[in-house]
């Protein structure tokens, strides 16, 4: 008797990265970077389209209401210091272009939810 091998929440977040990413090429997002890591927060996927600059935070769960309440206020809060880090490394000019937070949600087997400004940039 053999058993199912146990997929652990690392290696399915990181499927469900990849799969957001598939995604976001296939709707014409240019991906800048992934998995933009900082000592204040991180940034899973940085892409662009038409010109407004998108931060995206992916959340894997077993259901889309489980990935919609595991974005917290403290979660947002480290996205969005990420995000201020990369456009000063960057030295990106937002006079002349939009940015936005975006969430992903990734479901099994490949349910894709994508909520675009899913929370604003706060001081």
């Amino acid at each position: 008797m053999s058993k199912k091998p146990k997929v652990n929440s690392y290696s399915f977040g990181l499927w469900a990265e990849w799969v957001a990413c598939a995604y976001l090429w296939l709707k014409s997002y240019k991906i800048l970077k992934t998995r933009y890591k900082t000592s204040v927060g991180e940034v899973d996927i940085i892409a662009e389209k038409n010109g407004t600059l998108v931060f995206i935070e992916v959340k894997a769960r077993t259901t889309k209401t489980g990935a919609l309440e595991s974005l917290t206020p403290r979660m947002r809060g480290r996205v969005s210091r990420a995000a201020q880090h990369y456009l000063m490394e960057e030295s990106v000019n937002l006079s002349h272009r939009n940015m936005r937070f975006d969430l992903i949600c990734v479901t099994p087997p490949f349910h894709i939810h994508h909520l675009d400004n899913a929370w604003q940039l706060t001081a």
